[in-house]
This record gives structure tokens, sequence and C-alpha cells, in this order.
């Protein structure tokens, strides 16, 4: 090859894997490739925060000699072999390394990890060299990627937007081109949201699909996997690293087959209920509404039957504030967890106005009021899935509630710390349902508005059924391509 950076740039993982199998490009090729493109593209996104290219290179070499010395295949090294790849600073704990979650204090003390999440070991032994850390908003708590400790983090499509949160630095690098596929996590959409901003597949997958383990918990909100800019890589990657582990509370039934077999397949005729309205009655913009009707006439040019349906859960005015109590309680404890990895409580100055507003709205939480928040979540989740035991397939709507927003738009404001969790309220509606819920959804970058803004759209299905999502995004991904779409900033 000519230019490695350049010539790979625009490959997804599979591909690039290809090349590294063929020996057609070593994995230090792949490595300096991709450390050449996030050095040269970087300084105007601020997506990665941390860069460990010694050490990856080191890994790379591993790969290689391996390869040289005849020991090495996907048995051997993973079907990602000597792909480079991003860790978001945020609970993606990597053995030896520092993590931060985007706080100005544990910035300054980088603490280190003592042994991995067993994701990021998962993500290792797939083949995966990870050459640092993305930026994040601290403790992932808004749905934009501007923490005080490192700046904001810009689109790749305009640098005055945000490129989503709170995987908006993962977002940001995949969609620039600086690597193929990210670590991302979702708490209320943080794989999605960004996804949507980016232009990339964005799957959020069932609680308990991948295990949270040893640092988390399966049962609670949040899951772990990635961005990316195929259906395929998404596939291929979760059938590395999906399962228990050891001590999982909830676990999701394992796959009848690989999910990169779903890669292609036929689903059949399906059943999709179409959301093109805000389930509060509140504003959905135009680009959104455009967007999913657009989606809905694909999937029904691919032979599906889709009329206006949803589950009427959604409805539910009362979910917010159940969101939010469990949602505070984790910022709470979330805190507590950094003072002790520095060594000192934490105070206000070190943290972010809004995320100590909501740390001490948890402080005024009793335990009766949090077990019964609790209990009301798990009425919903049951209420929410019912939608899909009667009949329907798939729910197909908006990823978010209007174009990627400005930078600063998510500001908290002198006297209302909490004025951006509120902004985020109108940005963001039809992701945190489905974190409650614990169900799989993802997002697609089928539409793109007149001022070339990625507008995501959201499928979601059943619990447990990645299977299907894989295959109708596959299917709406060979019918309407997007891999040829490149940012302004590249």
């Amino acid at each position: 090859m000519g230019n490695i950076a350049e010539d790979t740039q625009w490959l997804d993982a599979t591909d690039q894997a290809a090349l590294i199998a063929s020996g057609e490009v070593s994995a230090a090729e792949m490595v300096d490739g991709a450390a050449e493109r996030i050095d040269r593209i970087d300084g105007d996104l601020n997506a990665v925060v941390m860069r460990w290219y010694d050490r990856a290179r080191r890994q790379a070499a591993m790969i290689d000699d391996a390869w040289a010395d005849g020991g090495a295949g996907d048995a051997d090294w993973g079907p990602f072999a000597g792909v480079p790849f991003l860790l978001k600073d945020l609970g993606a704990h990597d053995a030896g390394m520092p993590m931060t979650s985007g706080n100005r204090a544990m910035r300054a003390a980088q603490p280190i990890s003592e042994r991995d999440m067993t994701i990021v070991t998962r993500f290792r032994d797939a083949g995966l060299i990870t050459l640092g850390r993305t930026n994040s908003p601290e403790l992932g708590s808004l749905p934009v990627t501007e923490p005080m400790a490192y700046g904001p983090t810009r689109s790749p499509w305009d640098t005055d937007r945000t490129p989503g949160g709170s995987s908006g630095g993962a977002a940001a690098a995949v969609a620039s081109g600086m690597v193929s596929v990210a670590h991302a996590s979702d708490g209320g959409g943080s794989i999605r949201i960004p996804a949507s901003c980016c232009g990339l597949v964005g799957l959020k997958t069932s609680q308990g699909r991948i295990t949270m383990g040893p640092y988390a918990n399966e049962s609670g909100l949040s899951v772990s996997f990635c961005v990316s800019r195929s259906v395929r890589d998404s596939a291929r990657l979760l059938d590395a690293v999906q399962g228990p582990g050891v001590g999982d509370t909830v676990i999701a039934a394992a796959p009848t087959r690989p999910y990169i077999d779903e890669v292609g397949s036929n689903p059949g005729r399906l059943r999709i209920g179409l959301l093109d309205t805000h389930p509060l009655g509140n504003a959905l913009h135009d680009d959104c509404i455009t967007a999913v009707r657009s989606a809905a006439a694909m999937l029904e040019g691919l032979g599906h039957d889709v009329s206006p349906g949803h589950p009427p859960a959604l409805e539910d005015a009362s979910f917010t504030p159940r969101f939010m109590a469990m949602w505070s309680t984790m910022m709470a404890v979330s805190i507590d967890a950094m003072g002790e990895s520095i060594g000192r409580e934490l105070t206000e100055d070190d943290v972010e106005p809004v995320n100590w507003a909501l740390a001490r709205h948890a402080d005024d939480t009793t335990s009766v009021e949090y077990a019964e928040a609790l209990a009301a979540v798990v009425e919903y989740r049951r209420s929410l899935q019912q939608w899909w035991e009667g009949g329907w397939d798939l729910l197909l709507t908006p990823t978010l509630c209007e174009p990627p927003v400005k930078i600063g738009e998510h500001d908290s404001t002198p006297g209302d710390p909490m004025a951006g969790m509120k902004r985020a309220g109108d940005f963001i509606a039809f992701t945190p349902p489905f974190n409650a819920s614990g169900q799989p959804a993802i997002n697609l970058p089928l539409h793109w508005n007149d001022d070339g803004l990625p507008i995501g759209v959201q499928l979601v299905a059943a619990y447990g059924r990645e299977d299907l999502l894989l295959a109708v995004a596959s299917q709406l991904e060979a019918a309407h391509p997007w891999a040829d779409r490149r940012p302004s900033v590249c």
C-alpha cells in the first residue's frame, strides 16, 4: 500500500483486520497509521484525551512477531488482530493505566486501575489494540461531551456542534476516521446519542448481554459496548465480547447462532411500529420527523409492515423523575468512588455543578423513596416490554428530538446548576426508556439534513433480540449505504 494512514482511514475494522491477516499491512503499520491520524485530526476535535502509543506499538509487535513465526491466527489473536481501538474515559478500567471519568481532580491525580473491566479483557482477546482514551463528560451525566477537565469535543461534521455524549469522544474519533471502532457505554442513550450526532452505528445491547464485571452491576441502567461505522463490525465484536461474567445476576439468553450470521440474513416480514411524534407531546424537530418517516419508507420498501404504533408506557410522564432518582443516586455513589480512588473525599470544588447538584439530590432521597423508585422502574419496564408481546417486532423512532446542538448549550448557568440537565430533556426523549427496560436498541445513520448533519433513527427490539436488530440493520445498510459519507473536517 502507499500511505497506510490515508489508505486505511475509511476501512471498517473487518477490512482492517483482513489486511493484517493477509500480510499486506502489519499490525505495527496499522497502529502507526491510526496514531498519525489522531495526531493530525484531533486538534480540531479534542476527541482523544490520553495517548498510549508506546504500549500499543509493543502489542502490535507481539502480533507481528507471532505472525512471522507462523503462530498467529484467529484462534490465537482474535477476529480483530492488530486493529487500532480507543477506550472511553469512563467505566472501562484497563489494568495499569489511568482513567479519570472526565473529572478535574481525577485528571490531576491520575489513579491507576488495578485490574481490567471484563469487557476490556475481551476487547484485548479479540485482538484490538488500544491507543488511548476518548473524552467523556464528567461521569457521563450529560448528552454532550464538554467536561471542564478536558474541554469540549467537537463534531467532525461541524466543529461548532456537539458529537453528542456521553461517548462523544469515541464517536468523533470513529466518524473522523481516527479509528474504525471504539468503546462506548450507554446509561441513558450514551451510545445511541453520539452515534446519531456523528453518523455511526450505535448498538445498545440488552441488559445482561455483556457482563459489567467486576466493577459494575448488570441490573443497572448502563451497558458497555462500542460505536462503529458498519453493522458487521458491531455484530462481529458482539460475538467476541458477549456473555456473562463471574457473579453476574442478570444474564441474557445466549444467541442461537453467531451474530455475524445475522448480517445479510432475511428476517422475514416484520411488523414495525412507527413513532414520529414526541411521546409526551413536546416539540420534535422537522429534521427528525423527516428522518424517521424516510426510514419507515425504506423499511416498507424492504417488505416490512410499518404502521403507527408505540408502547403506551412511553407517554408516562412520571418516568423521568423515576429515572432521575436512580441517575442521581448513581452520581452520588460514583463521586464517593472517585474520592476513594484518589485517597480523599471530593468537594464541591472538585465536581462540576450539575453533578454536585445531582448528588445532593440523592442525599435528600430516603432509602424508602429510592426503593419505591426502583419498584416503579420495574413496573415501567414490564409495562413497556408488554407492547412487543402484543404482536410487534420492532419500534422505529427518531434517536433525538433535534439535530446536534451547538457547543455550550448544556452548560450550567449562575444560580441554576441543573440548567444543562433541563436542556438535555429537550434533546433526548427516545433513548432513556430502553435503559430502564433493558431492551436492545440501535441507532442507524440513514439521513443527513440540509446542513449536512447526521440525523439518526432508532430501532428497538424485544429483550434479548439483538439478532433481529442486526439483521434489519444490515438490510437497511445494504439498501441505503452510508459508508461513503465523509465529515467536513476530513
